[in-house]
């Protein structure tokens, strides 16, 4: 004791040593699980020999035909064909030239693309909506049997989707929402919807309810008291569960394989497939993987503020 007062510390510093070991950790797995991510890019800007070369090369000369490949539908010209043709425009046609092939057209590469994105990011608002009202009425208000309810809506999170793939391809069959947009929404909205309500509670139930009482007094109706208090407040646990709904989504590949063929395939189905000549065109693949993983890393980049708060919120009560 010193001037009477005593200083207790219930949490010990950590040393330097161990902050310095703890952050060789975290480089160490950084870049272990960086290594798939880089070395995807770089079969992406692999020649086709280059791609299935053994020993892997790890120099070569970048190329985008890979690029060329994934965008454009190529087929093979005779000598004679290929002589009166004008010369090629682009480098895509070059490639193709090259090869004693001509673009045929556009691939369907984009509009599974855009597809990706309709239903990734409606079916994440969706899930996402409908989520904090559920999460707002299992916090806020007394429901009868709600422990139960909350089980059984985690429990439909439990159910592998292969389990209940058949029956709803015959649903969604007679429904006329197979291979449908809306018919993909739905579904991915009710997977998720489960995981909403379940993180969402616990963020609200952190909301201090004195809050939303005095806006209440003050005039409020719980709506807006609800809309000016509550989603404010809880815009750090909503922006951590989109991204986990959008991850999910984005992803998912059983439901988009049985359910869609065309209209409203999506990106994960049509990458697999991509068939060059004499075989799987490797460098197409990894090229059509890189840039469907731009997305949901923008998507977690600008929510990246919000999630390590959203992950841990709650997790130590004061």
């Amino acid at each position: 004791m010193s001037g009477g007062i005593t200083t207790a510390h219930s949490v010990v510093a950590p040393s330097r040593r161990a902050k310095q070991l703890a952050g060789t950790l975290v480089v160490l797995y950084a870049l272990v699980t960086m290594v798939p991510l880089v070395w995807i890019f770089a079969t992406s800007i692999k020649s086709p020999t280059d791609s299935i070369s053994y020993p892997p090369k790890l120099l070569f000369a970048p190329t985008v035909e890979g690029y060329c490949n994934l965008f454009t539908e190529r087929s093979r010209q005779t000598a004679d064909y290929m002589a009166k043709l004008p010369p090629p425009v682009g480098v895509c046609e070059r490639i193709a030239r090259s090869r004693n092939m001509v673009v045929a057209g556009p691939s369907n590469y984009v509009p599974r693309f855009v597809n990706s994105l309709i239903i990734g990011f409606g079916s994440t608002f969706c899930a996402v909506a409908l989520g904090t009202l559920a999460a707002y009425a299992f916090s806020r208000f007394r429901i009868p049997l709600a422990d139960d309810l909350l089980f059984f809506i985690l429990s439909t999170r439990m159910m592998p989707p292969i389990a209940v793939a058949i029956p709803i391809y015959l649903m969604y069959r007679q429904l006329g929402l197979s291979d449908t947009k809306l018919g993909m929404i739905l579904l991915y909205t009710a997977v998720n919807v489960s995981l909403a309500v379940w993180l969402l509670k616990g963020f609200i139930d952190e909301i201090p309810r004195e809050y939303e009482e005095a806006a209440m007094i003050d005039g409020y109706t719980r709506l807006q008291a609800f809309r000016k208090v509550v989603l404010p407040q809880a815009a750090t646990g909503i922006a951590a569960t989109a991204i986990f709904c959008m991850i999910f989504a984005w992803n998912e590949y059983a439901f988009a394989v049985l359910l869609t063929s065309g209209d409203a395939q999506t990106a994960p189905p049509f990458i697999p497939i991509i068939i060059g000549e004499g075989g799987q065109d490797w460098p197409a693949v990894a090229a059509g993987t890189t840039i469907f993983l731009l997305p949901i890393l923008v998507f977690t980049v600008l929510l990246r503020k919000h999630l390590l708060r959203g992950i841990t919120f709650g997790a130590v009560r004061k």
